[in-house]
């Protein structure tokens, strides 16, 4: 399964990562029908054709994600998608 691995470094306090990422995770649910749950620091996220995490730490957030052969083909959109995201909110 091919797999999507990205971490950016930040400044803010963990409580402003994770209201960054639950904006993030507002917005996969309307776009994208995304269902997401937080665990501890860890948003997982889940839908056809890809499932993954995003890991909020104090100074750093990771984002990885497998997705389903069907699109393979969108690969490098959607990690260019994850990268603007991380670097407007976190560059």
């Amino acid at each position: 399964m091919p797999s999507i691995d990205i971490t950016r470094q930040h400044a803010v306090s963990l409580e402003e990562a994770r209201a960054i990422v639950d904006e993030l995770a507002a917005s996969m649910r309307e776009r994208f029908g995304v269902d997401c749950a937080w665990q501890g620091n860890t948003m997982s996220f889940r839908r056809s054709g890809v499932n993954g995490a995003i890991e909020v730490g104090k100074d750093r957030v990771r984002v990885h994600a497998g997705l389903g052969f069907l699109l393979l083909p969108l690969k490098a959109t959607i990690e260019d998608e994850i990268r603007r995201h991380l670097d407007a909110h976190f560059g």
